[in-house]
């Protein structure tokens, strides 16, 4: 039997970008482009008469906007948006407002050379259509922030910890580690984050989440320390690893080649976590297509740290937790919503 063949929707104002977006997915031989409209007022009145899996949307555009666009069909009908626009470059706060309005990814977009940028790039496109196609926005977990518990008394965070938490996650993760990290107390230990995203963009992710979190979120900068209270994001378009500098942890953050298709990479955290933390380490896999870091997590187990993976019902995208467990890399799986009361358990 046949695998259903996606059904995409293409919403953007320039006619080149619609014209090599539907000739780019077509030719993946999975995908049929069913429309394609200017604005979100004409995409609007022909997605109701044949409603897409996906809708690829750009974020600037005449009579409504792309963000209203996109809370309009999570409010109505919700379905997988991945936003693809130049905003995402210029704009990268804009791009948090996206992904947390619901948006399953975000493709940036040169200012100029659409068409080039369309044919050279199309891969990644293909693939974000395909992540959020297999994606489970209506059942995944989408909460608003969570008040965390009371905090320990403001004072200067730890000098030291010997426990560390190491999260990997992709497709749907900015969401996910909103709803972690708003739930965590100030006596949390020390957390290493990858969450695959696109260079520049997770320095306004760190401070859009800092200023929800009790703990304090922050872009890692080389030579960072671990300490109990604060999580530290690698920088889009670089790795990470943990490395042990007498009683303290502290980051790496280096240039590199891509691992699985991806830099940073959630195999190379992991890894570097099992070398320096060993049984002193929590590994958490969380919602993402693909395999990165299911076998880094694995490493993990084997070096004594306890492992867990998000459950498939709250995962937008089952695919590392899944590739995880099936490695037998995790130690248990655990809902969304479990995930900061075991994280605060290991400290």
């Amino acid at each position: 039997m046949s695998k259903p063949r996606i059904g995409v929707f293409i919403v953007d104002d320039s006619a080149v970008v619609r014209q090599a977006l539907t000739a780019r997915l077509a030719g993946s031989g999975e995908i049929d482009v069913i429309g394609a409209a200017s604005d979100p007022i004409f995409a609007w009145e022909r997605m109701n008469k044949i409603w897409p899996d996906v809708v690829v949307l750009d974020l600037e555009m005449p009579r409504m906007d792309g963000i209203t666009f996109l809370k309009k069909i999570m409010a109505t009908r919700p379905t997988p948006v991945v936003i693809c626009s130049t905003m995402t470059t210029r704009g990268a706060e804009t791009t948090m407002d996206a992904l947390a309005a619901g948006a399953v990814s975000v493709i940036p977009k040169p200012t100029t050379g659409l068409k080039q940028f369309i044919q050279d790039e199309g891969g990644d496109i293909v693939s974000a259509v395909r992540a959020a196609a297999a994606s489970n926005v209506r059942g995944a977990v989408r909460q608003p922030v969570a008040v965390g518990a009371p905090s320990a008394p403001a004072g200067a965070l730890a000098t030291t910890t010997d426990r560390i938490v190491a999260i990997g996650t992709s497709t749907g993760g900015t969401q996910a580690l909103e709803v972690v990290l708003t739930a965590l107390r100030v006596t949390c230990p020390g957390i290493v984050i990858v969450q695959h995203m696109p260079e520049k963009f997770t320095a306004a992710f760190s401070a859009r989440l800092n200023g929800l979190c009790d703990v304090e979120v922050t872009e890692a900068v080389d030579g960072d320390r671990v300490v109990t209270g604060r999580a530290l994001v690698a920088p889009g378009g670089r790795h990470m690893e943990l490395r042990r500098d007498g009683a303290q942890y502290r980051v790496r953050v280096f240039d590199g080649p891509l691992v699985n298709r991806h830099r940073p990479s959630v195999d190379v955290l992991f890894r570097s976590v099992a070398k320096a933390a060993g049984r002193n380490a929590l590994g958490i896999i969380m919602t993402g297509m693909g395999d990165d870091g299911a076998r880094g997590l694995l490493e993990m187990r084997h070096a004594g740290a306890h492992t867990v993976a998000q459950d498939e019902a709250t995962s937008l995208v089952y695919g590392m937790p899944h590739e995880a467990v099936l490695l037998g890399a995790a130690d248990r799986e655990a809902p969304l919503s479990a995930i900061p009361e075991v994280i605060h358990k290991h400290g």
